[in-house]
C-alpha cells in the first residue's frame, strides 16, 4: 500500500507537467508555473540525464535565470547587492534572455553569449535551464532553436532538480555585456 501510494505521489509532478500544452509562440507572462513536458525540436532531459551530459564535457550549459535590475532612483548611499546565483559548474549565466519578448540589446547579448558558450558553433550541443517550473528556460531553448542551434537540450527541473540530487553547484556571475 505504501509503495503504491509513493508511486502515485511520485507521478504527480509528471502528470502536472504533461497537462500543459506547448504554446505556439513564446510564453509572455506568468513565467513561474507548470511547464510543458515537451519543446518541439529540443530534447527534454531530467537532472540525472543532464548530469551525464555535464560529466561528458561535450555540452555547453546555459543558465537563464533572470536577474533583477538595480532599481532606479535609489536614495543616495543605498547599498545594492545583486542576489547571488548558485548554478551548475561551468555554466554560462545569461540572465533575462528567457522573457517572451526581449529587447534588441538582450537578443544580441543572448546570441553573443550562446556563441561564446559554444565556440560560435551552432552544431555544438547546448543545454538551457533555470529553476523548476520556469518558463524562462523553455523560451530561451525555443529561441536557441530559432537561432539555428542544432542540438538543444532543455532541463525543466533547472537547478532545483540538480540540487535535489546533491549534484555540485557553484557561484556564478552574469556573462559580460549584460544589458
Amino acid at each position: 500500500m505504501i509503495r503504491a501510494l509513493a508511486a502515485v505521489v511520485g507521478l504527480l509532478p509528471a502528470l502536472a507537467i504533461a497537462q500543459v500544452a506547448e504554446p505556439e509562440g513564446y510564453r509572455m507572462d506568468g513565467y513561474r508555473g507548470p511547464v510543458p513536458a515537451t519543446l518541439a525540436g529540443a530534447m527534454v532531459v531530467d537532472s540525472e540525464q543532464a548530469h551525464g551530459l555535464w560529466e561528458s564535457g561535450e555540452v555547453a550549459f546555459v543558465d537563464v535565470l533572470p536577474q533583477a535590475p538595480k532599481p532606479a532612483n535609489l536614495p543616495e548611499g543605498t547599498i545594492w547587492r545583486d542576489k547571488p546565483r548558485d548554478s551548475i559548474p561551468g555554466a554560462v549565466w545569461l540572465p533575462n534572455v528567457g522573457y517572451g519578448a526581449i529587447a534588441e540589446a538582450t537578443d544580441r547579448y543572448f546570441r553573443e553569449g550562446l556563441a561564446a558558450a559554444t565556440g560560435n558553433d551552432p552544431a555544438h550541443p547546448v543545454l538551457l535551464f533555470c529553476l523548476a517550473e520556469c518558463w524562462m528556460s523553455w523560451n530561451a531553448a525555443k529561441r536557441a532553436l530559432e537561432y539555428g542551434y542544432e542540438t538543444v537540450y532543455w532541463l525543466p527541473e533547472g537547478t532545483d532538480g540538480w540540487a535535489f540530487f546533491d549534484f555540485p553547484l557553484e557561484r556564478v556571475t552574469p556573462h559580460p555585456g549584460h544589458p
